[in-house]
C-alpha cells in the first residue's frame, strides 16, 4: 500500500488579504504561515517518508523545508499552482465584478475553460498532475510519500483521484499547512483516509 500525505503551504499575504488568487505568482509565507509550517513539522515529526515532493514556488518550498528539515526535497514543476490568468492577485469579488461570465463558465466546466480567461484549464492541470502521480506510483508502489503543494492543485488532485467531477473541486477544502492522507492500492485505487489534520499540543 502507498500512503500519500498531501500538504498545503502555510499562509501567504494573498491568503490573509481577502484570499486573493495567487496561482503562479511567487510570494512567500507570512509570520503566521511560518508558524503553521512549524506546526506541520510537529505533526509529521514521527513519520519517516520514503520521498518528499514539492512545488517550486517559494511558499511551498519554505513549508516543506520547515516541515521536514532533515529530508531531501524533490522539486517538481508539475506541482506548481494552477495559472489563474487575469484572476491572479484579485479576490473573487473583484474579478467577478470585472467579468462574471468567466467565473460562470469556469464553475460549470473547469476542465475545458481557462481560469481567468487566459490561464490554465483544469484539464491541463490534471494532465500534469496525473503524469506526476503515475510516476510516483511506479517509483514507490508502497510506503509513505509527502507532497507539499497548493490549494488549487491539491483540491483538483483529490477530486481526480477520488473520481469526483472536476466542477466539484471547490467542495473539498484544505486549509493552510494542514495534512490530508490518501491510500493507494492497485486493486482499489485511491481512498481518502484523513483531511485537514493539524498538530495540537
Amino acid at each position: 500500500m502507498l500512503n500519500i500525505y498531501l500538504a498545503r503551504h502555510g499562509e501567504t499575504e494573498y491568503n490573509a488579504n481577502g484570499n486573493r488568487y495567487c496561482g503562479k505568482t511567487d510570494i512567500g509565507l507570512t509570520p503566521k504561515g511560518m508558524l503553521q509550517a512549524e506546526a506541520l513539522h510537529q505533526l509529521v515529526a514521527t513519520q519517516q517518508f520514503d520521498a518528499v515532493y514539492c512545488s517550486p514556488l517559494d511558499r511551498a518550498r519554505r513549508t516543506a523545508q520547515t516541515a521536514v528539515p532533515d529530508q531531501a526535497i524533490h522539486i517538481d514543476e508539475r506541482l506548481i499552482e494552477l495559472d489563474f490568468g487575469a484572476w491572479e492577485g484579485k479576490t473573487r469579488t473583484e474579478f467577478i465584478a470585472e467579468n462574471e461570465e468567466l467565473w460562470t463558465n469556469w464553475n460549470k466546466d473547469p476542465k475545458n475553460n481557462r481560469a481567468g480567461g487566459t490561464g490554465e484549464t483544469a484539464g491541463q492541470l490534471i494532465a500534469r498532475l496525473d503524469d506526476f502521480i503515475q510516476e510516483v506510483i511506479q517509483k514507490h508502489p508502497q510506503g509513505h510519500i509527502l507532497i507539499v503543494a497548493h490549494n488549487g492543485v491539491n483540491r483538483f488532485l483529490m477530486a481526480h483521484l477520488l473520481g469526483l467531477p472536476l466542477q466539484n473541486y471547490r467542495k473539498i477544502k484544505q486549509h493552510n499547512a494542514t495534512l490530508t492522507v490518501l491510500e493507494y492500492e492497485e486493486t482499489e485505487g485511491f481512498s481518502l483516509v484523513k483531511l485537514n489534520c493539524v498538530y495540537s499540543k
